[in-house]
């Protein structure tokens, strides 16, 4: 049961992966700028909490359901995966966000345009 946490953790990261694949989101789009997009945002919220630790902010909850496994005091190794996760949703959501609206853009364009192709002929 110690692991329960980090297997969803797992299982969620496991559809991340999945959707940006099948939409072409963010690693799928460009691998190498997404890695390292990615690592900073992990290093920067990894930062945030060393330092949220260090002055008295951030607590490590205490369950049954996370490993106990410490990279440092007060600072599960299941952050790590959460982060990893909590970054890629970000940047997943946000191309798939500038997808649907180029995709309507289009749509808008193809209507307005096939409107005013068909609206120019007429009587004589």
């Amino acid at each position: 049961m110690g692991v329960l946490y980090l297997v969803a953790l797992g299982v969620a990261l496991t559809g991340m992966a999945l959707l940006d694949r099948r939409f072409a989101l963010f690693f799928w789009r460009d691998g190498w700028r997404a890695a390292v997009t990615l690592l900073v945002g992990v290093v920067f919220f990894l930062v945030w909490d060393v330092v949220g630790i260090d002055v008295g902010i951030f607590f490590r909850g205490e369950t049954s359901f996370m490993t106990g496994v410490q990279l440092a005091p007060e600072l599960p190794l299941e952050e790590v995966f959460f982060l990893t996760l909590l970054c890629w949703l970000t940047m997943n959501l946000l191309s798939g966000a500038r997808l649907a609206l180029e995709l309507v853009d289009e749509r808008r364009s193809a209507r307005s345009g096939g409107a005013r192709a068909g609206s120019g002929g007429g009587a004589s």
